[in-house]
């Protein structure tokens, strides 16, 4: 008798604290979309590649820059999608406050991306972007799967790389179109196995128990 009031007094702290992790875990962001992301920087760095782009900084930054809204928009665009077909209590405008948590870092970075092309030191640009998209998802990491992490860790890594690479130049597109396809690709890929339908982690687990 004692040992099942023990049991299911200790099912009653599982259920609590799944619901507190469920109301804590944001998973309006897409996998799929955020690796189409990834894909879609390998592709600019193709383009920016070939023989007749222009070999000019400016040319590239506005490569660079349409790659970003591609991402950007595409991502915005399936996370309005995600609010507006929740249903229920997962339909709370305060479930789209870590989006609004990554936003600092990112203004960060616009604004230090104008300071180095007000200096003429376009080449820290891609280092600086890298390591600062890493801090954004370092800060996401609460409310985000934790194993988006790694992810961070790997973009700080990859710009402190790029600074310290004799000869990298913003016009070699490879290693930022690298880098942010595979962070990408990776990241989607841990957004997709650690999204469940109706941001219910309760029943993912319940569905684990019963299996």
């Amino acid at each position: 008798m004692i040992a099942a009031h023990v049991h299911d007094a200790l099912r009653q702290v599982r259920e609590l604290k799944l619901r507190v992790l469920d109301s804590q875990m944001f998973t309006g962001y897409s996998g799929r979309v955020r690796a189409v992301g990834g894909v879609a920087a390998l592709l600019g760095a193709e383009v920016m590649n070939r023989p007749g782009f222009p070999a000019t900084g400016r040319a590239h930054l506005i490569g660079w820059g349409l790659v970003l809204l591609v991402a950007v928009v595409a991502n915005y665009a399936a996370l309005i999608v995600w609010f507006v077909t929740t249903s229920g209590p997962h339909r709370d405008m305060r479930r789209l406050m870590p989006t609004v948590d990554a936003l600092p870092p990112l203004a960060v970075g616009a604004i230090l991306s104008l300071v180095l092309l007000r200096h003429g030191l376009i080449d820290l640009l891609p280092g600086t972007w890298m390591c600062l998209y890493g801090l954004t998802n370092l800060a996401s990491r609460r409310v985000l799967p934790k194993a988006i992490w790694l992810v961070g860790l790997y973009y700080v890594v990859c710009g402190v790389v790029l600074f310290v690479t004799p000869g990298f130049t913003f016009t070699n597109p490879w290693p930022m179109g690298i880098a942010f396809c595979v962070g990408e690709v990776v990241g989607g890929f841990i957004f997709h196995r650690n999204r469940v339908p109706n941001g219910s982690i309760q029943s993912f687990v319940a569905g684990r128990e019963q299996s």
